[in-house]
């Protein structure tokens, strides 16, 4: 405790040490010690107010640095402590850290809409040491409001997870990048960003940002409680395979990381199929189904959670036994973040990758997604200087003609540089042009490819694995870890061999799987034509596979090969599928018609034939199709208009009462299977039931 109520600097230096040390203590045990940065950057942060970047590694300690400021600062009278954080997950675990280390701390998120009020009055009212909210709430401008005033009283503000405000970070978010500059504006408050997947130009990048006299404190990043391996040559079968032995052998429980959310279901299933207790997780999971996985694994009721990265930054599980990648991530910086979940409070923990023949594909995408489209940024910024009213996402994707997913991520882009700024009633210009930089994104792309060269060589191990991630993220002291498979040139069990029943056995599940097709039920709106409202046209339809599933992994490849018949196991896949679906149609086809395809015109009416032959129903010639097949990245007013323009049924065709098979060869948006759902149900068809071979997420 100060002495007066102008402390001076060495009373203040000695409450820093004097909080820090009960912190630890409570949280980590009464022999607890600091370390000498968590001192430095305490120090900092209570005597001088100074911005400050701790680039260490999971488990090292950074949430002890920013609940010992808090409790120092609280003790001098100072506001309460906001934390940005970025990940729901994250935020539970970091007020149950803080209550462990004496203080109060509560959140504002969308799972607690109802006790907003409640914490906000409690805030304001000083009961409060910490709130946690997440950049996206902040980016609310009603809610922004009512925080501004807290904003401005805090005596420490936190941004977490921080390699997400740099442009070059392996996860970057617009949201928090502009929130970082207003939360950070005011030169008397204290700052602290923290992480601890940095490389130098993400740390350079983000101490610019907080300002030039930053001081970064950063340790080695080389963790020895984890063996590191790499199992290669798999395929997509042979790598569900591995992972159902894997589970059988390696003690604890951990996580499998997937790159799609699609996976994460499949995977799953497979894996329950065959005894093991698993469960699914991803961001489309709703917040309390997420934190019921989260808490059954942290209580070992399950032995492994399939999982996006959305189960990454900040889960707090200390006994992590396993972090298995099935498919690699975009950058060391990224899998490396991953794997850090593992080994943080045991003495051997396995993080596995099983490399994937789809990998170089999605890198290339990661590396692109983000960059903005010139050509979209100029239709966002005149449809919105032509009015004076905001415009929604719904209302501009039909001004512009731009996708909705892409749109969103444009206009927050847009935000950060002030071009454009979000109302509650929808998006307006700021009257700032964004100015597109192609060097800048240039360069951003290229160091994506060049961290997507580096996971490449790591996958095919081209040195100690430890020391490979210590070298891309910019490690001062790298060095051989001595314990992964390349220095000892040892995999963990079921090692490079793998039961071929069990592969067998995965092929017969994936197999198995029913790929439903879910209908459109509403049209876009805008459309000329006088469609509008709910759409009665397809009921729930099959696809033979989706995506990359590992059962008819030879069905993309065909599609993208020569336009001929489907070879005779492909074939009867598809007639097992209407096998299984039958039991659900109430009434038997009457019929089959096929929409006219210009790339697999051949592929799917040699199919059509065969299912006419094997059914014994009539093959009804009923489409015509005029012009080519509408173009990608159109909205989906824009796509419709121009099928509606392009598919009619042929003059004088009988279409018989009774339900339909409707064949296509692949499923993206849905709009195509609509529209002539739609005019064979219109010709007298009572039901349409839409079949597919391959349907693109």
């Amino acid at each position: 405790m100060t002495s007066s109520n102008n402390p001076t600097r060495d009373e203040l230096l000695a409450s820093a040490d004097e909080h820090l040390l009960a912190v630890l203590q409570r949280m980590a045990g009464p022999g607890a010690v600091p370390h000498a940065d968590q001192v430095e950057a305490v120090r900092a942060l209570v005597a001088d107010r100074a911005r400050v970047l701790v680039v260490q590694a999971t488990g090292w300690g950074k949430s002890a640095v920013y609940w010992a400021a808090t409790a120092a600062l609280r003790s001098l009278g100072a506001g309460p402590t906001l934390v940005v954080s970025p990940l729901l997950a994250l935020m539970r675990n970091q007020v149950s850290a803080a209550v462990a280390g004496g203080l109060s701390a509560t959140t504002i998120n969308s799972t607690n809409l109802d006790e907003w009020e409640l914490v906000m009055s409690d805030v304001e009212n000083g009961r409060v040491d910490v709130l946690l909210v997440s950049p996206e709430r902040l980016a609310n401008p009603t809610f922004a409001r009512r925080m501004a005033p807290v904003t401005i009283a805090a005596g420490l503000i936190v941004i977490d997870e921080a390699h997400c405000i740099s442009d070059w970070g392996f996860d970057f978010r617009p949201d928090y990048q502009r929130l970082s500059k207003v939360l950070t504006a005011s030169p008397t408050v204290a700052v602290l960003a923290t992480t601890a997947t940095a490389n130098r130009r993400v740390t350079e990048d983000v101490a610019r940002q907080l300002g030039e006299h930053t001081l970064v404190l950063r340790g080695g990043l080389a963790r020895t409680s984890l063996r590191l391996s790499v199992v290669p040559g798999l395929g997509a079968l042979e790598r569900y395979a591995w992972v159902d032995e894997a589970l059988g052998q390696i003690p604890g429980s951990g996580i499998v990381y997937v790159p799609t959310v699609s996976e994460t279901v499949r995977l799953a299933d497979y894996l329950s199929s065959r005894g093991h207790s698993v469960a699914a997780y991803s961001g489309q999971l709703d917040s309390a189904s997420r934190e019921l996985v989260e808490d059954r694994l942290r209580d070992n009721q399950l032995k492994a959670v399939v999982a996006t990265s959305a189960l990454g930054m900040g889960y707090d599980k200390p006994d992590l036994g396993f972090c298995i990648h099935v498919g690699s991530p975009d950058s060391p910086v990224a899998y490396y973040q991953q794997v850090g979940r593992a080994g943080r409070a045991i003495a051997h923990a396995e993080a596995v990758l099983l490399p994937a023949e789809t990998d170089e594909r999605l890198w290339e995408y990661f590396a692109t997604a983000s960059v903005p489209d010139p050509s979209n940024i100029d239709r966002v910024t005149s449809a919105l200087e032509a009015t004076d009213e905001p415009l929604s996402v719904a209302r501009l994707v039909d001004v512009t003609g731009i996708r909705k997913g892409r749109l969103e991520a444009l206009l927050k882009i847009m935000a950060v540089d002030d071009a454009v700024e979000r109302r509650s009633e929808g998006w307006r210009s700021t009257g700032h042009r964004y100015r597109f930089d192609p060097v800048k994104w240039d360069a951003i792309v290229e160091a994506r490819r060049v961290e997507a060269d580096l996971m490449r060589r790591y996958a095919a191990g081209a040195g100690c694995l430890m020391e490979f991630l210590q070298q891309a993220l910019d490690d001062p002291d790298p060095g051989p870890c001595t314990r992964c498979s390349v220095c000892t040139g040892v995999v963990p069990e079921p090692g490079l061999r793998i039961d071929p029943s069990n592969v067998e056995a995965a092929r017969i599940y994936m197999r198995g799987v029913d790929n439903v097709i879910e209908p459109r039920k509403l049209w876009p709106n805008g459309l000329s034509n006088g469609l509008r409202g709910r759409i009665t046209g397809a009921s729930p339809g099959r696809a033979l596979t989706y995506a990359d599933t590992p059962g008819w992994s030879q069905v993309p490849r065909l599609l993208d090969g020569r336009d001929e018949p489907l070879p005779e196991e492909v074939f009867r896949g598809v007639v097992a599928v209407l096998g299984r679906w039958r039991d659900s149609w109430g009434h038997r086809p009457v019929g089959i018609i096929v929409i006219p395809s210009a790339r697999h015109r051949a592929m799917v009416g040699d199919l059509a034939r065969r299912l006419s032959s094997v059914g014994k129903l009539p093959l009804i010639d009923a489409f015509e199709r005029v012009g080519a097949e509408p173009e990608q990245g159109l909205s989906s007013a824009q796509r419709v208009e121009r099928l509606t323009q392009s598919i009619h049924l042929r003059a004088n065709v009988s279409v018989p009462l009774g339900p339909l098979l409707l064949i296509d060869a692949t499923y993206r948006t849905g709009w195509t299977m609509t529209v002539a759902s739609s005019l064979v149900r219109g010709a007298g068809a009572t039901a349409v039931l839409p079949l597919v071979l391959h349907q693109l997420p």
